[in-house]
């Protein structure tokens, strides 16, 4: 398909630079291709009168690593300036990273991050660069391993904000917290799935209270969720590889819910995109541990998911037409034209839609 049947005009001002608070007082559209109302104005807090007693929520538990490092390049020529964000952790002590200013670094330097430890034993945070790629991609080996390894990033680095915030504001304090869902267990995303984002613990229960089930499955974003798409033609387009896990408990309890009249409602579409990927052709969801790239598109058939909630994404974005593939381009179309025209707020830190499957 054409990419620029995919794109929209939206206002600067309606991109988010804060989370709503408390986090279940954003907006949410509820978007019901062919009903009547198609689109609804409400709130995150009305989920729960939203679905039905035996809906099943899907969350994504993947954790937020505070993956954007700041330092500079020591030992040849005047110290350079680097800006690395960490996007795959290789072993132990190698990452591979995406560097700002990437052309100031060859095989063989030495990058140090941060100014002065906050556990003494720690001392400096250095790296080597073990291979530089074409693209910006550098792969970089620490000084130290394992634990002490997570610890002494955890200290130096921050939160890799999207680039359409972070261009705006520098990340601060206020986004270790706001850039982390409820659900975050399992560390290694460098970005948050956003729709997650929305929930508090009084919205949980009320939930459950109304017979919604709750279970987690594990994609860990990575960068890519943030580019663009490049090509003319969506066939053209390559999506990132990310690795996820559907344990058997959790394939399990949503077959068995599904065989009983309940819905799968997938919150993101980091879980969309993972449950679609451990389900078969028959629509049986299997347990599933691997890197997928699965690329949703208009005419795309789906196997395991019924209701997803999402935030507002990018023009030509591989996220808007996974939302268009699952309520249709054109009634997505008149719910961005809705949302924009009535002020909902866009992007990661900004509003939410509920949408039912065309």
């Amino acid at each position: 398909m054409r990419t620029d049947l995919f794109d929209f005009d939206l206002p600067p001002e309606r991109i988010a630079l804060r989370p709503a608070s408390p986090r279940d007082s954003a907006r949410l559209l509820v978007v019901r291709p062919g009903g009547a109302p198609e689109l609804a104005d409400h709130v995150v807090r009305d989920l729960p009168a939203l679905l039905r007693p035996g809906d099943q929520l899907v969350v994504n538990d993947t954790k937020v690593i505070p993956a954007q490092l700041f330092g500079r390049r020591l030992g040849r020529g005047p110290e350079a300036a680097i800006e690395a964000t960490l996007v795959e952790r290789l072993d132990g002590s190698r990452w591979k990273a995406l560097v700002k200013g990437s052309k100031k670094l060859v095989a063989g330097d030495t990058v140090r991050f941060g100014d002065e430890g906050k556990v003494c034993f720690l001392g400096q945070l250095d790296a080597t660069v073990e291979h530089k790629g074409e693209a910006g991609e550098v792969t970089l080996s620490f000084a130290f391993h394992g634990p002490v390894l997570d610890q002494a990033i955890a200290e130096r680095g921050a939160m890799p904000l999207p680039p359409y915030i972070a261009a705006r504001r520098p990340a601060d304090e206020r986004d270790r917290a706001d850039y982390q869902t409820l659900f975050a267990r399992e560390e290694g995303a460098v970005a948050a799935p956003t729709a997650g984002l929305h929930f508090t613990d009084d919205l949980l229960a009320r939930l459950a209270a109304a017979g919604v089930g709750l279970h987690t499955v594990t994609l860990h974003v990575g960068a890519g969720t943030f580019l663009p798409v490049k090509a003319d033609d969506t066939a053209d387009h390559r999506m990132h590889a990310e690795y996820g896990v559907v344990s058997e408990a959790t394939a399990a309890a949503l077959n068995d819910a599904r065989n009983k009249g309940g819905r799968i409602v997938a919150v993101g579409s980091t879980s969309l995109r993972l449950l679609e990927s451990a389900a078969g052709e028959d629509g049986v969801i299997r347990p599933f541990a691997a890197e997928t790239a699965i690329f949703i598109t208009p005419g795309y058939r789906f196997r395991a998911v019924d209701v997803m909630m999402t935030n507002f994404h990018l023009p030509r974005s591989t996220l808007f037409m996974l939302v268009a593939a699952f309520a249709g381009l054109d009634t997505m179309r008149r719910a961005y034209a809705h949302a924009i025209d009535t002020g909902y707020r866009f992007y990661s830190y900004g509003d939410a839609s509920l949408l039912f499957r065309e």
